[in-house]
């Protein structure tokens, strides 16, 4: 068959060619487009007949059955799906996003689904005004498509359109977490670790610079867990306000964290993010100003958002002599174990 590849802007998608996509996918088509892991080849859920042609173009078995993507959460409704507060917790933490979650219906029926927080995706399967289902863009058993560069002949012939927006931005699958069990189990791990996905507790330390503050605090509690066992229990995270992507530790924050007998010399920094915000139980910040900026992107982490020290700013040693940078581990190190003693006694009362 002929089929049509529409190149789109990840950024600045025309929605026009969009919302044709998303006809073409309603009306029993097989559209491949981008998600932020790899490409997907959807299909209409509810077209039988759609959905035993792409088993075919696939290759796929039979028995494996497909997960359905959707672009809110009155999609499950739909699906007669009824989340439990633990899993309503879960899929809030890391939607839109790459994970997927297996859930029981009101039927009993075991089912897979992913909210993708690619801009063409979301819109494609928000206007398509049906559930789709999306499996990698590959043949069974082969490598998912990171770009459609890499896309086999087979399916560039097979399909009726394909959305070319470059190469995705993980370029490997989604974490799959069967919920149905208890306790849950990673059925395959994916952009999200295991331990991540798994952790009861998601802790985010948040300061400008991303290389001094956050970086001893992040290095502290995660040494106090670890001491006890906690690790699997608590996911301690660090970004900045100010911050660029890939920031070093600052020297002389290697130098004092060491001290402690932490080695802080491979971290890499990062920006805050609604989805880092978004999954966080609890955001430690330096200075007050931290907070209006966190809030600037996602209003809803106010009650998440606690100043590490409640009586002052925690001063920003960066460009300072050793001593200060101890002077300011010292604080951090007095509040962090404040919080380790908290989680704690909440692990011992649960």
């Amino acid at each position: 068959m002929n089929t049509r590849i529409i190149k789109l802007d990840p950024d600045f998608p025309d929605l026009s060619f969009v919302k044709e996509s998303a006809d073409v996918l309603r009306r029993g088509g097989l559209v491949v487009f981008p998600t932020e892991t790899v490409y997907g080849i959807g299909a209409n859920y509810l077209d039988r007949v759609a959905i035993d042609r792409l088993y075919r173009v696939k290759n796929r078995p039979r028995t494996k059955p497909f997960t359905i993507h959707i672009a809110d959460f009155d999609a499950l409704k739909e699906q007669a799906v009824e989340l439990s507060p633990r899993q309503a917790r879960l899929v809030n933490k890391f939607w839109p996003g790459p994970l997927t979650v297996l859930v029981f219906n009101v039927k009993g029926e075991k089912l897979g689904f992913r909210m993708p927080r690619n801009k063409i995706a979301i819109e494609l399967i928000r206007d398509a005004k049906v559930p789709v289902v999306a499996p990698s863009a590959n043949l069974s058993g082969d490598r998912p498509a990171r770009s459609i560069g890499e896309l086999t002949m087979q399916l560039k012939g097979a399909v009726d359109i394909i959305i070319d927006s470059g190469p995705t931005e993980f370029g490997i699958e989604s974490t799959v977490v069967d919920t149905t069990k208890e306790p849950y189990e990673v059925v395959r791990e994916g952009v999200i670790s295991k331990k991540e996905v798994l952790a009861d507790y998601h802790i985010l330390f948040v300061c400008t610079g991303n290389s001094c503050r956050s970086v001893m605090a992040k290095a502290m509690l995660e040494k106090y867990l670890k001491e006890i066992g906690f690790s699997d229990k608590v996911w301690v995270d660090s970004a900045g306000t100010g911050t660029y992507t890939g920031i070093y530790a600052a020297p002389n924050t290697i130098e004092v964290i060491k001290e402690e007998g932490i080695d802080v010399s491979d971290h890499k920094g990062k920006s805050i993010s609604p989805e880092l915000l978004r999954k966080s139980d609890f955001i430690y910040i330096m200075e007050h100003i931290h907070r209006k900026m966190i809030l600037n992107m996602l209003p809803e982490a106010d009650s998440k958002i606690r100043l590490l020290n409640e009586e002052e700013d925690i001063p920003d040693p960066i460009g300072k002599p050793l001593v200060e940078y101890r002077r300011v581990k010292d604080i951090i190190k007095d509040k962090v174990e404040d919080i380790f003693l908290e989680l704690f006694e909440k692990e011992k009362k649960s």
